[in-house]
């Protein structure tokens, strides 16, 4: 369930409590597969944009939380990802700059499309009462969108910026917005017009 703020075995799990959280869905991301090059580049200017929400997300004391695709890598983790994608000259290397991880924000490496497929994702949610997710990252028309069906599902409220998401092409992009804003019931907006304090001033 989605709310837990009773739940005295979650307490204490994670050390903040916040109603929203800014999720960054495989933004660690070498781009070294076959039609990378088309998604490269939307993802970079992307990115930028990104940047500067995540900034604000830190000043607002918004909880960020990388879900990332392990990439097959069983035995990695997402230390070594962020190294790979900084220093081995790779495709991504851009992106990997602009959105490094700090010592502040959460992690969750995923094995599949969907960032709560087989993954600690919602008890770290819950463990921190979080009731509405930012969604942002790559591919827009697949893994975003899967993590976006199942927070969905799970009844959390969904704010996905437009100008934070990208795909390899722009049609792409827009069915998948299309989708989570019927389907999923998730407000559509961009990021210059996301005011983490009213948003936050809705749970209140």
């Amino acid at each position: 369930m989605r709310k837990t703020a009773d739940n005295d075995t979650l307490s204490g799990m994670a050390p903040d409590h916040c109603p929203l959280a800014l999720v960054l869905i495989d933004v660690i991301n070498d781009l070294e597969f076959p039609g990378a090059e088309a998604l490269q580049r939307y993802a970079e200017p992307m990115a930028e944009r990104l940047a500067e929400l995540r900034r604000q997300a830190h000043e607002q004391q918004v909880p960020v939380i990388y879900v990332n695709d392990n990439f097959g890598r069983w035995r990695g983790d997402f230390a070594l990802q962020v190294r790979h994608c900084l220093e081995d000259g790779v495709r991504g290397q851009r992106i990997a700059e602009l959105l490094q991880p700090d010592e502040h924000d959460y992690f969750i490496l995923k094995p599949k499309h969907s960032g709560f497929h087989l993954t600690p994702l919602s008890l770290l949610l819950e463990s921190m009462n979080v009731q509405g997710l930012i969604l942002t990252g790559l591919a827009g028309n697949i893994c975003v969108l899967f993590t976006a069906h199942d927070a969905y599902m799970r009844q959390y409220d969904l704010i996905v910026p437009r100008d934070c998401i990208a795909s390899e092409e722009k049609s792409l992009n827009q069915f998948a917005l299309t989708q989570m804003e019927r389907v999923m019931k998730a407000e559509i907006t961009s990021s210059t017009e996301i005011d983490l304090s009213a948003l936050l001033a809705r749970y209140s």
